[in-house]
This record gives C-alpha cells, sequence and structure tokens, in this order.
C-alpha cells in the first residue's frame, strides 16, 4: 500500500510527519518525493526540499549525502527568464526503511517562495525482529 502526503512549506520552514505505532510493526520506504514553488514561472527559484529521520536544528539548502539521517532530496529550479527549465533532481535512499516520524525541510533562498511537496511512502510490515531492528538503528543514528 502506497501512503501520500502533500502540502505546502514556506521557505525555511520544516514539518513532522507522525509515522510511528505502538508496536513499531509497520514500516516505510520513500518511493516518491517531488518539489516545486507556488509560482514556478514567476519568479527565479531554487526549492530545495530534504527528508530526514529526525528533528533538524536547522534547516538550510546544503546537502551532505554522508549525513545517516538524510533520507531523502528534491531540488528544483526555475526562472521566469529562463527559456527551458532546469529538471528537477530527486535522490531516494530507497533501501532505508524507517518505522519512526519523518521531518521535511524546506529551502528557497533566492526569492524565499513556498515549497509545495509530495511524498509517496509505501508501507513494509514488519515482524518483531525487523522493527526492533529499526528502533534501534533510529536511536543509534539520532544519538
Amino acid at each position: 500500500m502506497i501512503k501520500s502526503y502533500r502540502g505546502q512549506l514556506d521557505a525555511g520552514d520544516s514539518i513532522r510527519i507522525s509515522l510511528s505505532t505502538p508496536d513499531g510493526k509497520m514500516g516505510y520506504r520513500i518511493v516518491k518525493l517531488a518539489t516545486i514553488v507556488d509560482e514556478p514561472a514567476a519568479y527565479d527559484t531554487e526549492a530545495t526540499l530534504k527528508i530526514f529521520t529526525d528533528k533538524q536544528d536547522s534547516v538550510t539548502s546544503t546537502i551532505d549525502f554522508s549525513d545517516s539521517t538524510l533520507l531523502g532530496v528534491a531540488y528544483a529550479k526555475t526562472g521566469s527568464s529562463s527559456s527551458e527549465p532546469t529538471p528537477p533532481q530527486t535522490t531516494i535512499f530507497d533501501n532505508t526503511i524507517f518505522n519512526q516520524n519523518i521531518f521535511v525541510t524546506s529551502v528557497e533562498p533566492i526569492s524565499s517562495r513556498p515549497n509545495n511537496y509530495l511524498i509517496e511512502l509505501e508501507q513494509v510490515k514488519l515482524d518483531e525482529n525487523e522493527a526492533l531492528v529499526a528502533i534501534v538503528k533510529n536511536l543509534r543514528i539520532n544519538q
């Protein structure tokens, strides 16, 4: 089963998407991630949307693939004067299964436009051992 989350975040904002269950036996994997600013043809923009396993102290446009809490990144560049739009870029670490809440951050440093987002998560049933491993992994990453 696929669960979809969509909405809009102001530039520099973050949200928590609640996914945790009491027994932790439902896991998730990101299958789709997309972002686009609210008026892509009206402004020059560079939208960066990132998904993490933990709450971020600050929201930045810096992308660091060595960050073990990073689950996925979507980047889109548009322009009012551009003759050809830049294709969006998305990287999803799809081998990562998580069973805790995720945190989404949004940055658009050029014109501070709000970012629309679409996140599709595949639900994965976990047995007791897999649930425990996912919880312990998440705790270890966040320490």
